[in-house]
């Protein structure tokens, strides 16, 4: 029975892996060694690295998402005053 929980963790880890090196072969901002670099470092250091990648570029494409931030672009200046000139 213990061996079937070894089995079904290593399959949890080889498909994690699988997911992790597919979106990071699909990523545009990466040249090819860095994807390359990326999927080995996630085969070799299986759990923690695909984890670790995931939650990396998560955040870097939530920050690059249209109307994500509150940085600029609003009718307010940076003191939050607003300049619309009445």
């Amino acid at each position: 029975m213990e061996l079937n929980y070894w089995y079904a963790f290593i399959a949890l880890v080889i498909f994690l892996n699988t997911i992790v090196s597919f979106s990071i072969s699909k990523r545009d901002d990466l040249d090819t060694i860095q994807k390359s670099l990326q999927i080995l470092i996630v085969w070799l250091l299986p759990l923690i690295a695909s984890i670790g990648f995931w939650l990396f570029h998560k955040n870097q494409d939530d920050d690059n998402k249209p109307g994500g931030g509150k940085f600029g672009g609003g009718p307010k200046d940076s003191i939050g005053v607003s300049s619309s000139g009445d």
